[in-house]
């Protein structure tokens, strides 16, 4: 054999085996416990004013109850999202005077003593922006003649096109 060639694939084979069995050996002393992520949740948006509507959702629990706890909106039972329970799921409406800031949510699988993971929610003072919802603010008068006008350009056109058809029908 020369230094540049490589070993024979029928060689390689047994190492190949060797470790492929030797991990899985290892993954199946690994127990269960250290396996298990715990769970994980999310509230949406994470961003509100005082008085807006925010999404909780828990996933990993493994059971089919749950609970999400904030200063910022009270205690609020989760119900399971499909038949596994994966992924609990409910909705709160913060207090109308909920003080500006980082608020944490605790969520709790199951009943009390269940596992529990903390997200934060942060209340944005003031209240929701109101309104067109930023559509215009950052357009020029310009830009919305211009708009205006290629919209009107449209109608007359598509008026045009249906009077012509129709005139010819007869």
């Amino acid at each position: 054999m020369t230094a540049t060639s490589h070993p024979r694939p029928h060689r390689a084979l047994p190492r190949v085996l060797a470790v492929a069995a030797a991990a899985i050996a290892l993954s199946a002393a690994v127990p269960a416990t250290l396996a298990h992520a715990g769970p994980s949740g999310n509230v949406s948006p994470t961003n509100v004013a005082p008085g807006s509507r925010v999404s909780l959702n828990i996933t990993g629990c493994g059971t089919k109850t749950g609970k999400a706890s904030s200063r910022a909106f009270g205690d609020v039972w989760l119900t399971p999202g499909n038949a596994e329970a994966t992924n609990l799921f409910g909705a709160a409406t913060t207090f109308r005077n909920a003080a500006a800031g980082s608020h944490p949510v605790t969520f709790e699988c199951g009943g009390p003593g269940g596992e529990r993971v903390t997200v934060a929610l942060n209340i944005t003072p003031g209240a929701a922006r109101g309104g067109l919802g930023g559509s215009v603010d950052s357009m020029s008068p310009g830009q919305i003649a211009a708009g205006g006008a290629l919209v009107a350009s449209a109608l007359g056109a598509g008026a045009w096109f249906l009077r012509r058809r129709t005139g010819h029908a007869s």
